[in-house]
């Protein structure tokens, strides 16, 4: 037997769940780990040296196939780099399982390099943290070990989705010798969770259908989520029979032209109070409009049913009088099969105050006409008018990654009416950091084209997920590069201060062409509105993985943006 067999058997365990991609960042005393999946033979292993980086690809995969994906990292500081994926996997409910070595708890305050306090390092943002003993030949250790493996990986899957961590402390020696047979042992268990169905009673349904009846206006709203055929259809449904009006931010994955996608643009008008709505019902995670959050919370409806998963009651909008677990597009679903056959029994249509509807739909049609025209007057190159053109040209088989910042703000405006294979974001807890990272991984596993929007200062600030070996090759990114952050000039607060430049903008003169020459990737620049067309053209055709990076000037930038706000208020 190997001396750290339960190691060898903790690989085959995440095999056997159905565990095929491991992302790993070298080390030594973590060696084991590594060797232990890498020999195993059956997954696909991802190396990245920058541990706050590879935590990001991990996230990207298991963000596109809702499985978990392994991180293994050595002990020490290397470990708290991790964090920022993590706390993002949280909050976004993606599935990882978090594999980190470390040494034993004898040695800490000893002077030893890379130890330090790892026991539940990153708590509260997982779900759980485990630890094994380090005492591998000793028969109760290796039960354990099969269990909590077991437990970590069914935990990550578990609705809501999230990451789990694992602490392994590893006694030296660690290194196998030659004649070390890396094979899972005869005692390796299995241990399957089923999934718990959800049963809604019929004294919840009975309180339901008679809030609804009593709701002439009802809004449905959908925050992010991924990409859901049954809920588009279910939806599609609901707006088209019932005209009852279905808004969603685009990161909520909602597709077709039936749904209100520019309430950013009009929320904000003064006589906008016509649009509240007696019912409001949400699904999804995040929204990204700041303008609907504020709308809700001045104009509150009386009922406000939260349709989810979570294990944490969100109430963003400060309105929700009804918490509902489930997925969104089985209870839809139900719903609407239990009101359909209620106005067939009695003969009757619904209640629904359609011409509230009208009032919804018209104002997202003004908005939508009014952007055009204001895209359509911008004669010199900005984040606006770049983004435009680049959208323009794309097509339904793109996956549209959005770094944060003003990255998502331009794209909940300007990527509403195409139709992509899916619209990402990090908004668990919409960090900059990390973005081009998890585009990688994404477009590593998805195989569909995809393209990524972000920032200079968020490309900046994650170059390290670019030293990776093997680049997606289907990976295109746009680079805004207006010197600094851009966003600061924008909202109220800094863009009146006079450290506005130093402290907040972080300005800078660096671009991404060095990186691309590092990297192999292929480079194109835009920097004025005259040929931009033919080079974004040239851009999204190129053969490989490819960055396009557009200069623009910060205060051209903040006023297309307050001028393009403006005309819709």
């Amino acid at each position: 037997m190997a001396i750290l067999q339960p190691l060898i058997d903790m690989a085959e365990i995440c095999y056997q769940q159905g565990i095929r991609h491991v992302v790993i960042s070298p080390g030594s005393r973590s060696a084991a780990l590594t060797l232990a999946f890498v020999r195993h033979g059956g997954f696909q292993a991802h190396v990245c040296i920058d541990e706050r980086s590879a935590g990001f690809i991990a996230l990207g995969m298991a963000q596109q196939i809702d499985s978990p994906v392994v991180l293994i990292c050595t002990s020490g500081s290397a470990a708290y780099n991790f964090a920022p994926a993590v706390s993002e996997a949280f909050f976004q409910q993606v599935p990882l399982l978090i594999l980190t070595a470390d040494r034993p708890k004898e040695w800490q305050h000893q002077y030893d390099g890379q130890t330090i306090y790892q026991t539940g390092i990153f708590d509260p943002h997982v779900k759980r943290s485990f630890e094994v003993s380090p005492d591998y030949q000793h028969p109760d250790v290796q039960w354990a070990i099969n269990r909590i493996a077991n437990e970590a990986i069914n935990l990550a899957s578990i609705a809501p989705n999230g990451p789990v961590h694992i602490n392994v402390p590893i006694r030296e020696p660690f290194y196998p010798g030659l004649e070390e047979d890396f094979k899972a042992s005869d005692e390796v268990r299995i241990i399957k969770r089923s999934e718990k169905e959800t049963v809604w009673p019929q004294s919840m349904w009975e309180e339901l259908l008679d809030e609804w009846e009593n709701a002439p206006k009802i809004l449905i709203a959908g925050g992010q989520q991924k990409p859901d055929a049954a809920l588009n259809a279910i939806l599609r449904r609901i707006t088209d029979e019932w005209q009852i009006p279905v808004l969603g931010d685009c990161i909520a994955n909602l597709s077709g032209d039936e749904f209100i996608r520019h309430h950013d643009l009009f929320l904000g008008a003064k006589d906008a109070g016509d649009l509240r709505p007696d019912l409001l019902i949400t699904f999804g995670m995040s929204f990204i409009s700041k303008e609907f959050k504020q709308f809700i919370r001045k104009n509150p409806p009386k009922w406000h049913w939260h349709i989810g998963e979570d294990a944490f009651l969100a109430d963003p909008f400060q309105s929700v009088t009804r918490d509902i677990p489930g997925i969104a597009a089985s209870l839809l679903e139900k719903l609407f099969e239990r009101l359909d056959y209620q106005s067939f029994v009695e003969n009757s249509d619904l209640s629904q105050d359609t011409s509230f509807h009208d009032l919804w739909l018209r104002s997202e049609r003004n908005a939508r006409q009014k952007k055009h025209e204001s895209l359509k007057n911008l004669s010199l190159l900005n984040d606006l008018s770049l983004l435009d053109i680049i959208i323009k040209y794309t097509d339904n088989r793109y996956q549209l990654h959005i770094a944060n910042s003003m990255s998502v703000r331009y794209a909940n405006i300007l990527a509403t009416e195409n139709e992509w294979q899916g619209v990402f974001a990090n908004r668990g807890t919409s960090g900059i950091d990390g973005c081009v990272s998890t585009a990688i991984g994404a477009a590593k596993v998805s195989g569909q084209p995809t393209l990524l929007i972000v920032g200079d200062v968020a490309f900046l600030y994650d170059r390290n997920g670019l030293l990776i070996n093997n680049l997606p090759q289907n990976l295109k990114i746009v680079v805004l590069n207006n010197a600094g952050g851009n966003i600061f000039r924008m909202i109220d607060g800094p863009g009146n201060l006079p450290e506005l430049e130093t402290f907040f903008e972080t300005r800078h003169s660096f671009s991404a062409q060095r990186t691309c020459e590092d990297s192999g990737i292929a480079y194109f620049r835009v920097s004025g509105k005259e040929g931009s067309e033919s080079i974004v053209k040239d851009f999204l055709n190129s053969d490989g993985i490819a960055l396009l990076e557009g200069f623009t000037d910060p205060v051209e930038n903040t006023r297309a943006w307050k001028e393009l706000k403006r005309v819709l208020q």
